[in-house]
């Protein structure tokens, strides 16, 4: 893997993450993730496929054996996802409360170092790095 093509790998999940985070992702996706019930699994759900959807996309075009990436990447975000949400929720913090952008902050890091886990995986399956 060449290093331009790194920069392209890191960007593309850079744009992942905005992408799906904040452009696609509706308030009902953002305000319910994190409630009890099917109602907090069906907005989670609806929110985490379009990760998976956009890391499958990636791995297929830097590393089209590792496609399967996408279904881990929806198994992580849900994990981490949730466990934001129900911590917010159970805590009862709002964005008027310094916790909440505390949990929101650790949650983004997460995404974050997510990504460069996957990263690594794909350096390794190309067999390094050739500058």
């Amino acid at each position: 893997m060449t290093a331009l093509s790194l920069l392209l790998l890191y960007v593309s999940f850079r744009a992942k993450q905005f992408g799906c985070d904040f452009l696609l992702q509706t308030d009902w996706m953002a305000l319910t993730k994190g409630k009890p019930g099917k109602e907090g699994y069906r907005a989670l759900f609806s929110h985490t496929i379009t990760h998976g959807v956009a890391t499958t996309v990636i791995m297929l075009i830097f590393a089209p054996a590792l496609w399967w990436m996408g279904i881990v990447d929806l198994l992580v975000h849900s994990t981490v996802d949730r466990t934001k949400g129900l911590l917010t929720n159970q805590c009862g913090w709002k964005p008027t409360d310094t916790a909440f952008w505390w949990a929101f902050g650790f949650d983004q890091e997460a995404h974050n170092f997510t990504h460069l886990a996957y990263i690594v995986i794909v350096v390794m399956h190309h067999g390094g790095l050739v500058l």
